[in-house]
């Protein structure tokens, strides 16, 4: 079993992730990617800015993997979470998964994004083709998001 989880300044290398959890014992591997794209709620988007808590960060992703490797009994998992601007495409997330059977990499993929929407200390600015910008997170301000981490990381 290997599990690697990153937070990244560079573009996401699908094909290197891909052959880093190549594996002839097992029968699915899953990539699942999440873009920029170019609208959002309405808004055309020129670009995204992802910014974190980077030790906290790793830690919540390195988290998050280990739950989904034990739920799932997965195999292979790797995941990496890209920070800095994002143009229209680009990758901010790549999740890929090798376990023996489809069903179970499906589940853990979407375990992984989740879990990350719901509890990573990273924030997104979305840029608009009309010039502003706006921070858009579900899980609430920077401050309050950091409190809830360290607050999960405390209970453990």
């Amino acid at each position: 079993m290997s599990i690697r989880t990153a937070i990244v300044r560079r573009p996401i290398d699908v094909g290197a992730l891909l052959a880093e959890v190549q594996d002839r014992g097992t029968g699915a591997t899953l990539a699942f990617l999440g873009r920029v794209r170019e609208v959002n709620d309405g808004r055309a988007v020129t670009g995204i800015e992802y910014s974190a808590y980077g030790d906290m960060a790793e830690r919540e992703l390195a988290a998050i993997a280990g739950e989904c490797a034990r739920e799932f009994g997965i195999a292979h998992l790797v995941v990496e979470h890209r920070l800095g601007t994002l143009g229209l495409g680009e990758a901010s997330i790549a999740i890929v998964v090798a376990h023996g059977h489809r069903a179970a990499a499906y589940e853990a993929s979407r375990f992984v994004i989740e879990e990350v929407k719901r509890r990573l200390p990273v924030w997104k600015r979305e840029g608009y083709v009309d010039g502003s910008s706006e921070w858009v997170n579900a899980n609430g301000t920077p401050e309050q998001q950091q409190t809830q981490t360290a607050a999960r990381e405390h209970q453990t």
